[in-house]
């Protein structure tokens, strides 16, 4: 953990690491949100490439200066590549203003990516990270109802469902539901211990 702090690749599962953000990073993140199947289920995209460079422009910057401190970013950013340095996609915990201890969980990953447990794998890597360094309250996400990935993702690091908002997204063909996920520290835990236990029996 202290590696990841300081900058450096590490491993996330076989074949593949994970890393905070940096300067490097930014065109492959605009290459992979240029796919139309990437930005199928995200609202802020398609987007000019300019917004993309206005948005991630302050989180590079952000997490430099915290790794030159020697700090945690306030809201992690990770980039996942696999060992020959193609960019697979990445994950992100945001911390909520105004609500001390409150996260979001978000992640976007490229189309050759899909499938290989990245997206959850990074999730609960970023999870970890929120409960065990951040003495985080709670992680929340959200996503289309029609993102069947995304929510069994959520599900399968311990988030749950709690909420939609009916015909949130306007969409190519027609609405589609907002549903909200959540863990606490409390599941959070729960869900850790009873984890443990399976892998040992």
């Amino acid at each position: 953990m202290h590696t990841f702090k300081r900058g450096q690749a590490i491993p996330l599962i076989d074949g593949y690491t994970i890393a905070l953000i940096q300067r490097s990073d930014l065109n492959d993140i605009i290459e992979m949100l240029g796919d139309p199947k990437v930005t199928e289920y995200l609202y802020f995209a398609p987007a000019p490439e300019d917004v993309y460079r206005d948005y991630f422009g302050p989180i590079i910057e952000g997490t430099a200066e915290a790794i030159g401190h020697g700090e945690w970013p306030e809201s992690p950013t990770a980039i996942i590549r696999d060992h020959e340095g193609r960019f697979m996609g990445m994950v992100g915990l945001h911390a909520v203003m105004f609500l001390s201890g409150n996260y979001e969980l978000g992640y976007q990953f490229a189309q050759h990516a899909w499938g290989k447990g990245l997206a959850s794998s990074s999730s609960a890597f970023l999870l970890s990270i929120a409960f065990d360094v951040f003495g985080a309250h709670k992680v929340a996400a959200d996503c289309y109802r029609s993102n069947e990935g995304s929510y069994k993702t959520l599900v399968k690091v311990g988030l749950v469902e709690e909420g939609c908002q009916t015909a949130y997204y306007k969409t190519q063909s027609g609405f589609d539901d907002r549903l909200h996920y959540g863990i606490t520290k409390t599941q959070y835990s729960a869900f850790s211990l009873t984890n443990s236990y399976k892998k040992t029996r």
